[in-house]
């Protein structure tokens, strides 16, 4: 199985890295692949250095799958190419996610769609895949009718450089800014740029993609989202409507049998989902389950995950392994 990992020297990538190893993804040869101003340094995989190599030597090589974080730009010019060769493309920008002939794959929910004929598979926005992976089996039993959600986004969402922004704040060190303003100890409603409509980007992200990833356009998702100064794990209030009634036992239980959730969620100790806990895990954590006692129907909860693992580079490698598994490649 060659595998290429497109963006190999970025803060997602170097986690795409990690969860590879850790997972002992099959791997016959490896190609880290960056821009053309990193090609030649070298990088360590499973204690082998490996040579950073160019996107056009990458093609030429014709790996099985290339795992994409480089940018929706470098992902729209270059994901068709390496498909030309027959190469598998997962890619982790928002450049195919809503394109009509791309699937949208969190493979808890949806992996088993995918053929061999789908050359390029899009990984869904990292706020997106930890909140389906909530409302999936929810929406499976009660029908959801309406979700609104709030955000508070980890600073490592933005990048290497707005984590350095924070670290610099906390040390009362100038430097250069990757927000408009201070993020350490202060919130910004203002996650990617703002569109016509008076939302983010992002806040459409999440308002369109569950729908495609369910496959389902009869609910629908208003989104407000939020960056914290956290280093790492994205937060969301979610406050979702249903068509039918529910208990929250059962929700709990549900919630608790599905793979890849972790309920915490117990008041009289204190216990609930929080980014510090979620840090460099795989799962997507669930607490502050309570009913809406303002509608019927309706439920709030409080969804974390690690926006690095499961919100980019460990779905990722889970679509790969289940098109290894599949025999789908």
């Amino acid at each position: 199985m060659k595998v290429a990992v497109v963006g190999a020297t970025g803060m997602v990538g170097e986690v795409m890295l990690k969860v590879l190893a850790e997972r002992n993804f099959p791997i016959t040869e490896l190609l880290l692949v960056a821009s053309e101003r990193s090609v030649g340094k070298k990088l360590l995989f499973k204690k082998k250095e490996h040579f950073v190599v160019g996107l056009a030597d990458a093609v030429i090589a014709r790996p099985d799958i290339a795992i994409f974080s480089a940018g929706g730009s470098t992902s729209l010019e270059w994901a068709p190419k390496f498909a030309e060769v027959g190469t598998t493309v997962i890619d982790n920008s928002s450049a195919w996610r809503m394109d009509a002939d791309t699937k949208l794959v969190v493979p808890e929910i949806n992996a088993h769609l995918l053929t061999k004929n789908d050359k390029i598979i899009a990984n869904p926005n990292c706020s997106t895949i930890q909140m389906v992976m909530a409302l999936n089996p929810l929406h499976k039993k009660y029908q959801m009718k309406r979700v609104v959600v709030s955000t508070y986004q980890s600073v490592s969402g933005t990048g290497v450089k707005a984590v350095q922004q924070l670290e610099n704040e906390m040390a009362g060190v100038q430097g250069e800014m990757a927000y408009p303003y201070p993020i350490n100890r202060n919130a910004l409603p203002h996650c990617d740029v703002f569109l016509e409509n008076g939302y983010t980007k992002e806040e459409m992200k999440l308002a369109r993609e569950p729908q495609k990833i369910l496959d389902d356009r009869t609910f629908s998702v208003s989104a407000t989202a939020v960056r914290i100064p956290t280093a790492g794990g994205h937060s969301e209030s979610v406050n979702v409507e249903f068509h039918n009634d529910f208990e929250l036992s059962e929700i709990r239980k549900l919630l608790s049998e599905t793979p890849g959730i972790v309920v915490q969620d117990n008041p009289d100790t204190n216990t609930y989902p929080m980014p510090i806990y979620a840090h460099d895990k795989d799962e997507v954590f669930v607490g502050r389950i309570r009913r809406d006692e303002t509608q019927r129907n309706t439920l709030n909860m409080w969804i974390v995950s690690d926006n690095l693992r499961k919100g980019a580079a460990t779905n990722a490698v889970q679509i790969a392994e289940y098109l290894v598994e599949k025999n789908l490649v």
